[in-house]
């Protein structure tokens, strides 16, 4: 018997800096930081000069963009002890038109099929009037601070931590918990929420490893449902380019909340979502809990140097 025995590798990094870097701190420092963003961009908003109220909507929502993604490059890219850049240019500009595309075909799919069960209908002309705010307030802030904080942070640690099975449970039923103060919401719209958009939006995260699809998708969700479909955007109601109405029972129509909330969305938007978790999993981008990813790794060293030896692992 070979009585060598294989160093295990010892982490040098100081103790401060081992409890830093441990997936829960970092998220929750993360967390941190996005919140202080967000209010930066609120008191930075309330200090502009008197505008006209849409350059002041788009001023505002410009800051917001601009603070935001600059403390992510800044900060919390680098945080954590496998530092990334989940907002990297490069695909950006193809995984964000898959998002955008892929948002519109699955809404106006949604749509369409609630159009043939006759509790979607259009029964009159609407306008472009709301445009720019349908733009700033219910596309792009929602799409970009909310993936960063539900994807880029709470999943992203909560993978790194717990593993990809676990991450994409929790964000999803928190995202669905967050939309349970929305207007017009309830126990059933908030699972619906969880359910489809949850799975459909950690999906596309795993699948690219990147925000910029995730981002597409949630804008072009938004955005088709709320402008071109004139259907709630998670409760909120909205004027659409047409005027239309939903009827019939509430299981279908998804009620005041809007179609998320219906069956038909959730039948849809989570056969899609499932169909990417897949794919994700088939490129091998399924992430084992940390604890077990450590154990796997001290015993590495152990077992090549057993091989070496010719002697049994």
């Amino acid at each position: 018997m070979n009585e060598q025995r294989t160093a295990i590798p010892r982490d040098s990094r100081p103790m401060v800096r081992k409890i830093a870097d441990f997936p829960l701190v970092a998220m929750v420092t993360a967390v941190l930081l996005l919140l202080f963003t967000g209010q930066l961009a609120i008191a930075a908003g309330r200090a502009l000069p008197p505008l006209d109220p849409e350059l002041a909507l788009v001023a505002s929502g410009a800051i917001t963009v601009l603070l935001v993604v600059a403390v992510y490059k800044l900060a919390i890219r680098h945080l954590g002890e496998n530092p990334r850049d989940d907002l990297r240019a490069e695909h950006a500009a193809r995984d964000l038109g898959l998002g955008l595309g892929l948002g519109f075909v699955l809404f106006s799919l949604i749509v369409g099929t609630a159009a043939v069960f006759d509790v979607y209908n259009i029964v009159g002309e609407g306008g472009a009037g709301q445009l720019v705010r349908i733009l700033v307030t219910i596309t792009i802030i929602p799409a970009l601070v909310e993936e960063l904080l539900f994807r880029g942070i709470l999943f992203r640690w909560l993978e790194e931590f717990g593993g990809s099975w676990f991450a994409l449970a929790a964000t999803s039923a928190l995202f669905g918990l967050a939309h349970i103060f929305n207007p017009n919401a309830s126990a059933l719209s908030s699972f619906a929420i969880a359910l489809e958009a949850g799975l459909l939006l950690g999906g596309a995260y795993m699948l690219t490893r990147s925000l910029w699809m995730p981002i597409g998708l949630h804008a072009a969700w938004n955005f088709t449902q709320g402008f071109v479909w004139d259907v709630p955007v998670s409760g909120i109601d909205q004027q659409g380019l047409v005027e239309a109405r939903l009827s019939g029972p509430e299981l279908l129509s998804g009620g005041a909340f809007g179609l998320e909330a219906s069956l038909i969305a959730m039948l849809i938007a989570t056969a899609a979502g499932a169909w990417l978790v897949r794919r994700a999993v088939q490129r091998g981008e399924l992430v084992r809990p940390w604890w077990v990813r450590r154990r796997l790794a001290r015993a590495a060293p152990v077992a090549a140097e057993a091989r070496r030896a010719g002697t049994p692992d």
